[in-house]
């Protein structure tokens, strides 16, 4: 028995530090995905020739894969340390997910078609629904599991896109369908700016209902209300933001891509390499060990504030291009 003491608290002592090392290693952050690189990878491997549209879809399936192949894999829904006691790299994928959840849905519901009469594509219809799996889901059916049957069905979409006797696949790069997309990324925007701002605790002012008069909430809601992030969820609110504006980049680049022309003819492509240029400094490197959360002219910094700013101006720039996309 006395020896059994004498070995078990180095055992835990190596256990936690072999795991901590473990958790430190899986936190690192994927890398920008070379979309060039990427699409002519894929290209030449299936034979395929881009079309419009193959660089949008390939996007979309590079970062589901990067989601779920990174170090360590997918974390969010692990049931085993030392992932079940991380939270900031789970929170980022949670961030990549919303991102991928609303392009699947707009090339669902916009990109692949014609008019709102037409049909829904054939594969779409079934990648989209497969990432909105709950990402914590551990059992069978697993959220990895489902989401590598969206990634599946992607490539089917894009493989029929890419093939020229095939008419049934299709991806329309009309200004409207850009449009629909850039409102999904600018609500998405807002609420992550005003989540981040909530670190510090603000007392806002209830705009909800400014401008119509006339227009009604389900029940009352004060004049003023005090918003304030919990102290234990402003690292998450923060990563999953940084992991949002990581798949919005490779998006948002595909984009650029795709919808050339119609930028072009709107005179709106510098108003996207805008929209890219803000959200790249929310990629810059963390040097704190911790999200500090510091007043807004206080002695410690606040990341939050920090990211909420870029966000912001990103969001910014998204109404300003979807202005430019509507005028004639």
């Amino acid at each position: 028995m006395t020896s059994f003491k004498r070995w078990i608290w180095p055992v835990v002592f190596i256990f936690l530090i072999v795991n901590y090392a473990i958790a430190v290693y899986w936190s690192v952050e994927p890398g920008s995905i070379d979309l060039t690189e990427r699409v002519t990878i894929d290209a030449e491997a299936a034979a395929e020739k881009p079309v419009v549209g193959y660089t949008t879809t390939t996007a979309l399936i590079a970062v589901s894969e990067t989601m779920l192949d990174k170090s360590g894999g997918y974390l969010a829904n692990d049931v085993m340390p030392p992932s079940v006691l991380m939270d900031n790299m789970p929170a980022w994928e949670f961030g990549v997910l919303e991102q991928i959840r609303d392009l699947a849905l707009v090339m669902r519901r916009d990109f692949s078609r014609s008019q709102t009469q037409s049909q829904e594509d054939q594969d779409l219809t079934v990648a989209q629904p497969q990432f909105n799996t709950d990402h914590t889901r551990w059992a069978f059916p697993s959220a990895e599991g489902e989401y590598r049957k969206g990634i599946e069905a992607l490539y089917r979409y894009r493989s029929r896109l890419a093939d020229p006797a095939d008419y049934s696949a299709q991806f329309y790069t009309r200004a409207d369908n850009l449009q629909a997309w850039l409102q999904e990324v600018q609500k998405r925007l807002g609420s992550m700016s005003q989540q981040l701002s909530a670190s510090v605790g603000r007392e806002r002012l209830n705009i909800d209902l400014a401008g119509q008069p006339d227009a009604k909430s389900a029940t009352a809601i004060p004049d003023y209300q005090q918003i304030k992030t919990s102290w234990w969820k402003i690292d998450d609110v923060f990563y999953e933001s940084r992991g949002a504006c990581w798949a919005l980049l490779q998006f948002l680049h595909a984009a650029e891509v795709d919808f050339a022309d119609v930028l072009a003819k709107k005179n709106a492509t510098v108003s996207l390499k805008q929209i890219i240029r803000e959200l790249e400094g929310t990629q810059e490197t963390v040097w704190s060990p911790i999200i500090l959360n510091g007043g807004g002219f206080g002695v410690v910094a606040n990341h939050s504030l920090v990211m909420a700013n870029y966000i912001s101006r990103a969001n910014a720039a998204v109404i300003d291009l979807n202005r430019l996309l509507s005028q004639g």
